[in-house]
């Protein structure tokens, strides 16, 4: 057999239908962070920020000591962990809805399925027995001997 070369595996590694579908959802799931990062940052932080008089709560900042600890950026991370955690959450659980549906259609064609050749069955006449199918050429025999 003979050895293919670097980048003829990387091209059949990457051409492969599930490192496309990752990439895709890599692609989108950098989009959608990009969202929801403006969904915190713009809307839902400086909204929260009314409440402590200031432009946006990830711009509160505490300070301790000689360190500035950064409270609201670290809560605009919370919050948007959240919220993709909220969204990737719903769509598992439709995916497996999803699925749970489809199986339930398979099963319930396969036991359609299997009842129509069960009834077939039984509306076939029984298949002759060896004494029956013996008998049947004993007599054609006998008619053409005859």
């Amino acid at each position: 057999m003979k050895k293919k070369g670097f980048f003829a595996e990387f091209k059949e590694f990457a051409s492969r239908g599930s490192v496309v579908d990752m990439a895709v959802g890599v692609i989108i799931g950098a989009a959608f962070k990009a969202i929801v990062d403006s969904l915190v940052n713009d809307v839902v932080m400086p909204f929260v920020g009314i409440f402590v008089d200031t432009s946006s709560f990830a711009d509160v900042v505490v300070h301790l000591g000689g360190a500035d600890i950064m409270a609201g950026k670290f809560l605009a991370a919370v919050v948007n962990f959240l919220i993709v955690a909220l969204v990737i959450f719903c769509m598992v659980k439709l995916i497996n809805k999803a699925r749970e549906r489809m199986e339930a259609l398979k099963r319930k064609e396969a036991a359609q399925e299997a009842l129509a050749e069960a009834e077939a069955e039984k509306a076939a006449p029984p298949a002759p027995t060896t004494e029956e199918l013996l008998a049947q050429i004993l007599a054609e025999l006998k008619k053409q001997n005859s």
